[in-house]
């Protein structure tokens, strides 16, 4: 069975189907319905007052609805759709913590590096701000909370909606658009959007699912998505923030540039040449091969004999 597949070993009747969407994802609805209708003045009022509060709280402010919602689409997948969460997670017989460490390592490796480069070709507009006090909190903080944070969206994004829409629409490749396009538009109140532009930002969010996507497709399993998104999202907190960032925290270095050319150009190029490189990597890594089938090939019910629902 492939990874899409692996939804015929639960209930898959509709009512649960939007049951489970509509609680699990409501929060990104609702940033994305904010984001439509909001005035432009009441966000940037929203973000200013986010900033008054110390970042380190807000951090914790942002991460724990994560943990619960989390917590909840496990729920509802293994008592609703009577599923065991391996089957949400992989074809494999166990989850492969190596593949998990690898695309870590493989995304905070790139990003330390590039940083550094840059660092030392022009740091007049990075300021070093290391508090140890602070920054041992944010570290704290980050290696418990960001696991859920990232866990919540792959698995929404890359496994339950890509899984349970696979096995509605009988493909694959509409699954991998359609999450990574939602993937974009949930990340559209971040302040972000508002500093580098809307279609800039959603070429990178995008980009970024399609990435994920992809891995977990041809991998068949979140193993690589998990690791990557994990290493992306620690290093953007423990690294180096920015005012115009969502992660307001008390980083290693502050970047006090203002959002142009050089951001775009920065969020925009590792979508059109990185990524692809990364594919390469992992392709050649774990042999990758029939990517037509994997990612554009037809989904259909396995024989009854090759899978049993979890009563």
């Amino acid at each position: 069975m492939n990874y899409i597949q692996q939804a015929y070993k639960g209930h898959r009747e509709l009512w649960m189907f939007f049951l489970t969407t509509f609680l699990i994802a409501g929060i990104f609805i609702g940033n994305f319905i904010y984001f439509l209708i909001a005035d432009p003045a009441d966000l940037e009022m929203a973000y200013e007052m986010m900033k008054q509060i110390p970042a380190n709280l807000s951090l914790i402010m942002n991460l724990l609805p994560f943990a619960f919602l989390l917590g909840l689409l496990f729920v509802l997948v293994k008592y609703v759709h009577q599923r065991s969460l391996l089957s949400l997670t992989t074809t494999r017989p166990k989850v492969d913590f190596k593949r998990i460490l690898f695309s870590f390592l493989m995304i905070t490796i790139y990003t330390i590096v590039t940083f550094f480069i840059g660092y030392s070709i022009d740091s007049s507009e990075i300021v070093f701000q290391f508090n140890p006090v602070k920054f041992a909190i944010l570290f704290l903080i980050s290696i418990l909370l960001f696991p859920f944070q990232i866990g919540l969206e792959e698995y929404l994004f890359r496994g339950y909606l890509m899984q349970h829409i696979g096995v509605l629409v009988k493909n694959k490749w509409f699954p991998l658009i359609f999450t990574s396009v939602l993937f974009g538009l949930a990340h559209s109140a971040n302040p972000e959007v508002g500093a580098v532009g809307f279609w800039q930002m959603m070429i990178f969010y995008v980009g970024t699912g399609l990435l994920l996507g992809i891995m977990t497709l041809m991998d068949e399993g979140l193993e690589l998505a998990l690791g990557f998104h994990l290493g992306n999202n620690l290093i953007a907190s423990l690294l180096v923030t920015a005012d115009w960032t969502a992660l307001q925290t008390d980083a290693l270095f502050k970047d006090m540039s203002e959002p142009g050319l050089g951001s775009i150009s920065e969020i925009i190029l590792p979508v059109l040449l990185v990524y692809p490189l990364m594919l390469l990597i992992l392709s050649k890594k774990y042999g990758w091969t029939n990517w037509k089938d994997k990612l554009f090939g037809k989904v259909t019910e396995p024989p009854k004999e090759n899978y049993k629902i979890i009563e």
